[in-house]
Order: structure tokens, then C-alpha cells, then sequence
């Protein structure tokens, strides 16, 4: 507990045009990696297009470890597909909590971050306050698979006894 930073919820909202992995559709699941943590969401059964909105929430140790998303097809009676998979680094969101910022209108923008060959980004990734919190949005380009993006954002948990930031 005293090497925690704090908690890095991670918010896997959708995704777009995912690889067809069965007859028609696909059947996607996300999985994201930090360190020996391994958090997945549900199974969406036939779509390409699936909605998780779902939260996934990792303790955060060193804020220059990148995050693996890898997104499956889930079978019954084999091995489960992989359908791409993206990394992305949480420092730069690290360093936009530790300005401490407070009192800005909602949706001020603290930092852009552009898509380049060192990332997994499809679009601009905006850090920015909202109601009191800081989040990043970001869309990511899956690698290794012909088509699919992931739609999530972060969020920053403090934990009462952690080391913080």
C-alpha cells in the first residue's frame, strides 16, 4: 500500500468498426494489463459495434508503466480470437493531476496530446477538468488487426493511506 500512487480507473466506452472474428459479427470482450494486473470487461454478443461503458480500475504503482488493451472475440468451443490490441501511456495524465488545478470552467482543456507513430492514438487525446475532476479521453487505433478502434477515458481515484501523488 505505501508504493500505491492511487487508483486509475479506466473506463472502456466502445468500440467502432472492431474485425469481423465469426461468420457475420464478432463477439468482443476488453482486456486490459498493467503490471500483473488483469481486468476484462463483459462479452457483446454479435457486434462490431459493441457498448461496454464499462469501469475497470487499476492500482497505479509507477506512472511511466504504459497500459495494454487488447480486445477478443469470445468462442465457445475454441481459443478466443484477438482482435487488435493498443498501448497507451498514463504519465502524461499523471502530470496534468500533479498541477493541481482547481476552479476552471468545465471542459477547459489542460493538455492535448497528438497522434504520432509512438502511439496507439486515432484522434487528439484531450486532458481536461470537469466538475471538480480531471479526465482524459482518448480513441485508440488497434494494432495487429485489419480495422477497430476503442473509445475510452481515465479517471484518477485517490485512496485514503496510499502514497499519492
Amino acid at each position: 500500500m505505501e508504493n500505491l500512487l492511487g487508483l486509475l480507473r479506466v473506463r472502456v466506452k466502445r468500440g467502432v468498426n472492431l474485425a469481423v472474428r465469426d461468420v457475420r459479427s464478432s463477439d468482443p470482450y476488453v482486456v486490459v494489463k498493467m503490471y500483473n494486473q488483469k481486468l476484462k470487461t463483459r462479452v457483446i454478443k454479435k457486434d462490431v459495434n459493441p457498448e461496454w461503458n464499462e469501469d475497470l480500475t487499476l492500482s497505479v504503482i509507477d506512472p511511466h508503466h504504459s497500459v495494454l488493451l487488447t480486445v477478443y472475440d469470445h468462442d465457445t468451443f475454441s481459443k478466443d480470437d484477438k482482435m487488435g490490441d493498443a498501448e497507451f501511456e498514463i504519465f502524461p495524465y499523471i502530470e496534468a493531476l500533479k498541477m493541481n488545478v482547481t476552479g476552471l470552467p468545465n471542459g477547459t482543456v489542460i493538455k492535448r496530446i497528438q497522434p504520432s507513430k509512438e502511439n496507439c492514438l486515432a484522434d487528439e487525446s484531450c486532458i481536461y477538468y470537469n466538475s471538480g475532476k480531471i479526465i482524459q479521453d482518448m480513441i485508440l487505433r488497434l494494432r495487429h488487426v485489419e480495422c477497430g478502434e476503442v473509445e475510452i477515458s481515465l479517471h484518477w481515484i485517490d485512496l485514503p493511506g496510499s502514497k499519492g501523488l
